[in-house]
């Protein structure tokens, strides 16, 4: 227990027992599969980890064994042991617990050829990636829903097959990496991958204790194991024995565990009845069961088993017997006049029916960058006719990205995938050095090969390299993108709930820029002016109270509106010369408020036909406007001159809005 001394012990964590027992059910049988640990920031969920980790027993190894193989099963051997096993000798450790970090790169997981074997020794010799250390044991991945989506491809190959295959850079080699997979997420910033979610054996949703006595005492835990630790964890060893002893005694007892043929039928049903795809749930449920059993000292598995590991395995596998219904269209306001264009006809006042107010719950989330106050603009004066819709029902929105450019950039995110000047990210090609220092040693060795022969190394080194050699990785990676929503608040909004209804778009799309890290940007224009609700800012909760908030009412300023929107763009731009802001602009099109002597609409339309000038600019523009008899086609114009994407706001609902970024032209 040398490797995890005083770190904090699982008996003294307060409450949490699902997590304990989902951990202690996968130390005694790697079979489960592995454990998802879903909550919010701060319930122990990291530290309930590395507290396993002090638990488990000790292993034999092959020693010098950089994969662990097991010196019981030759069959398993990596390629190295097959030849010098028998006389390696055996070495007793304890089991790792690995720790795969958010940045960690494609050969760090994996593993990669040894850069220094092959100009030394003119050698092909394979460095172990993180996969070659978790074998045999815990791979721990903290916020695995934001991981990388190539980084989850080889995670969920190994965990799939058993096995770690490298096939890179002139290597082939495949090594045994059998490990417990354990990840942490606030589901707050985005769920995971189906793939991923699947392999998970069990998932435990976890908060923090609400009874202010257990509080007080998680505080004053806390403090004495922060004063000193060694002595904290003295008050625990017995606890902590007693689960050490629990767990490798459930490991000798498991193989004896039985399942009598009828609970396995149980299982099934059980699995039937919750509408699980595929059958990897009523597995789980059966090995999680008998390593409940073997915890208990009982022979065989019993109903109660099964009730008490089920909720943990179907959790998050669990579906609806169907789809839900749709939720029940607004009730119709009594039909109004709305604002019409100048060229059409003067506007009347509209008559417009309040509904009733609700805010979104905010999401919580911690950023490193905040909006500035002081460069908000005031909110405009509320007037009587004024009105605040509701949030309509919000969806879960498809992906939005930006196809590739030859851009590097930096940043990070989960939005669109892009090249980048970092040493992170998937290696897809190698070109001439650029000064990274991101070495693409396959290439480099490729490229001085012809010239071995004449220039006959005189150092000793095998392969003798000049600067004309180098070659560097070319890396692709996710990041964030720039939404900024240009929303129409004129009168003309209120009429049948249009005005709920795009709210709950610009909210869907909003929620989906907090799971991929993106920057947002509020623009609202009525009565004689746009007025930025928002900045660009990465925090959405601010912009969905802002949404919320949004007041309706008066004419309908278009041009300014898109003056101020190019404004807004311009600047950030200047700022981010690479970025490629998402312009989402929500209107029916019309306009009687014009910035000069111009006719309102066709100002509008000259300005939309200027702003389609800057290619770095992807606009999409969601028609409002009702069908009827009588329709205008406004929006339908502007997103002509603007050369968007063109959507009806019927669409909103039918969730076509949310694939509106794809495609750069």
């Amino acid at each position: 227990m040398s490797m995890y001394r005083n770190v904090f012990p699982l008996s003294a964590l307060i409450a949490q027992d699902e997590l304990k027992l989902s951990l202690m059910l996968n130390a005694v049988n790697p079979g489960v599969g592995g454990v998802l640990i879903r909550g919010e920031k701060g319930t122990a969920k990291s530290t309930a980890v590395r507290a396993l980790a002090a638990l488990l027993p000790e292993i034999e190894v092959v020693k010098g064994c950089a994969f662990s193989c097991d010196p019981a099963k030759p069959d398993q051997y990596c390629p190295v042991c097959r030849k010098k096993a028998p006389a390696a000798g055996v070495l007793q450790r304890q089991v790792r617990v690995v720790n795969l970090p958010l940045n960690a790169t494609e050969d760090r997981v994996a593993g990669g050829i040894d850069f220094a074997a092959a100009i030394k020794n003119g050698c092909k010799a394979l460095s172990p990636g993180l996969l070659a250390e978790a074998h045999r044991g815990v791979l721990y991945v903290d916020e695995v829903n934001l991981l990388d989506d190539h980084i989850v491809d080889v995670i969920l190959d190994a965990a799939a097959s058993g096995e770690n295959r490298l096939e890179r850079e002139g290597v082939s080699f495949s090594h045994p990496a059998a490990f417990i997979l354990i990840g942490t997420m606030n589901p707050e910033e985005g769920e995971l991958r189906p793939q991923l979610l699947d392999r998970f054996g069990l998932c435990v949703e976890i908060s923090g204790v609400t009874a202010p006595e257990a509080r007080v005492r998680l505080m004053i835990e806390r403090e004495e194991y922060d004063q000193d630790k060694a002595s904290f964890c003295r008050r625990f060893e017995k606890q902590s024995a007693d689960l050490a002893r629990q767990i490798a005694e459930g490991r000798a007892r498991l193989p004896q565990v039985r399942v009598p043929r009828q609970l396995r039928g149980f299982i099934s049903e059980l699995c039937l009845e919750n509408h699980v795809s595929g059958h990897r749930a009523d597995l789980v449920i059966e090995q999680a069961a008998r390593a409940l059993a073997a915890l208990q000292n009982q022979p065989q598995v019993t109903v109660d088993h099964i009730g008490r590991v089920a909720p943990l395995v179907l959790l998050h596998r669990r579906r609806d017997a169907q789809t839900p219904p749709p939720p029940p269209p607004p009730d119709d306001s009594p039909d109004e006049r709305e604002d019409q264009p100048q060229s059409e006809q003067p506007p009347d006042k509209e008559q417009q029916q309040e509904e009733p107010r609700q805010v979104p719950p905010a999401a919580s989330q911690d950023t490193e960058e905040k909006s500035e106050p002081s460069r908000e603009t005031p909110p405009q004066p509320r007037n009587a006719d004024d009105k605040t819709f509701e949030i309509g029902a919000t969806f879960k929105v498809k992906s939005i990205s930006a196809t590739k450019d030859r851009v590097s950039r930096r940043g990070s995110g989960r939005r669109s995938r892009t090249r980048v000047s970092q040493k992170q990210g998937r290696y897809v090609k190698s070109s001439f050095a650029n000064g990274t220092g991101d070495i693409a040693l396959d290439a480099t060795l490729r490229a001085a090969a012809p010239y071995q022969i004449e220039r006959r190394s005189e150092n000793g080194l095998a392969v003798c390299l000049t600067a004309r050699d180098v070659r560097e990785k070319v890396r692709e990676k996710r990041i964030g993108n720039f939404l900024l929503f240009l929303v129409d608040a004129s009168g003309s909004m209120g009429a049948r709930g249009r005005m709920a209804a795009s709210k709950g778009a610009v909210m869907s799309l909003l929620l989906d820029a907090y799971q991929k890290r993106d920057k947002v940007g509020l623009i609202s224009f009525r009565r004689q002016e746009a007025v930025v609700n928002l900045p660009p800012t990465p925090s959405v909760e601010l912009a969905g109270k802002l949404l919320a908030d949004m007041p309706v009412g008066g004419r309908t300023p278009l041009s300014a509106g898109l003056a101020k929107t190019y404004e807004q763009v311009r600047n950030y731009l200047l700022k981010e010369p690479t970025a490629r802001p998402i312009v989402i602009l929500i209107t029916d099109g019309k306009s009687n408020v014009a910035l000069g002597s111009r006719n309102p609409v066709e100002e509008a339309m000259a300005l939309g036909e200027a702003m389609a000038r800057d290619g770095r600019i992807k606009f999409i523009v969601v028609d409002t406007e009702e069908p009827g008899m009588v329709t205008f086609g406004l929006a339908r114009r502007l997103a002509a001159t603007l050369e968007a994407d063109y959507f009806k706001i019927e669409d909103l609902k039918t969730r076509e809005l949310v694939s509106i970024a794809k495609g750069w032209k």
